[in-house]
């Protein structure tokens, strides 16, 4: 999580998981929000900027991203799940 410090990027990466929870109706504990925040954004802060070259920056933008990416992380998990 690029300039925002690690405690933010708990934080954060907390807060976005919890988000991408409700928002995929999952069922997660507080760690596992934590992690899929943190790698969420991650992943599409990498997705970012291989395609645009740029990524959304501070509080919000990491937020945002995190929260995508962590509902694109339970999404994949779902579809793994499945098969």
């Amino acid at each position: 999580m690029q300039g925002i410090g690690w405690l933010a990027a708990i934080i954060v990466g907390a807060l976005a998981g919890w988000i991408a929870e409700k928002i995929m109706k999952a069922d997660h504990g507080l760690l596992t929000n934590i992690i899929l925040g943190i790698v969420g954004a991650l992943v599409l802060n990498f997705i970012l900027v291989a395609l645009m070259g740029a990524t959304l920056g501070g509080w919000i933008g990491q937020l945002v991203v995190g929260v995508i990416g962590a509902c694109l992380l339970i999404a994949g998990y779902r579809a793994v799940r499945r098969a």
